[in-house]
């Protein structure tokens, strides 16, 4: 069953099968990397301070690619126009990878992943399926927004990484890069701009988000 694969024709039993399919193969990690992971480095950072820091760091990454997944999947299932699809499709395939590199990232500086990972999941899905709902250009900007935030968030994690962690950076310089285009592609096909409000409270999940991944 391909991942994510969403068609208009679709049953309701087949498009729940996807989904259920989907959310298995993405908090289990079972899913496989269609590109390699960019980090060349896997050594730990030297300090064990210096490595919890970037466990923490590399689990709200995790979490993130989590909530990526769901969003898109839920935005992609109530997609009304083919084009908007085959973006989510797109842009899901390349957050694949981000939590694949995450992920073993992760076992390179001997870590886990958030155990709210289920949580971050069924959040993001119904958020994914409100947007959606509410029209492709809403969804659109609703993805080009989360990406601009996240883009801001690696931004600020590259700053924090340990001076001696490589690996990790070279992972989040990637992810980061892949974000930026996701975004931009958003706002070309149309994607509207949301409502400050909405980016507020965007913004506000995300904080809650990233400081109980951190930990937890």
């Amino acid at each position: 069953m391909s991942h994510t694969n969403f068609r208009r024709r679709a049953s309701p039993l087949d498009s729940l099968l996807s989904v259920l399919d989907e959310s298995l193969r993405t908090l289990s990690g079972a899913g496989s990397p269609a590109r390699p992971s960019p980090c060349t480095d896997r050594a730990r950072p030297k300090a064990e301070s210096d490595r919890k820091l970037s466990a923490g760091l590399m689990r709200v990454n995790h979490a993130g690619e989590i909530c990526a997944q769901a969003l898109y999947c839920g935005q992609a299932l109530v997609a009304r126009d083919e084009r908007v699809r085959r973006a989510l499709q797109s842009a899901a395939s390349e957050e694949r990878d981000h939590l694949a590199w995450c992920r073993s990232r992760l076992g390179d500086l001997e870590a886990r992943p958030s155990v709210l990972d289920p949580a971050w999941y069924a959040g993001s899905f119904a958020l994914g399926l409100a947007s959606g709902l509410a029209g492709d250009r809403w969804s659109l900007g609703f993805l080009a927004e989360t990406e601009a935030q996240v883009e801001r968030h690696l931004h600020g994690h590259l700053e924090r990484l340990p001076a001696d962690d490589t690996g990790s950076r070279q992972v989040v310089e990637k992810m980061r890069e892949d974000e930026i285009r996701h975004g931009n592609a958003g706002r070309a096909l149309g994607g509207v701009e949301l409502p400050r409000a909405v980016k507020a409270a965007m913004a506000a999940t995300s904080r809650l988000m990233t400081r109980t991944a951190f930990w937890v």
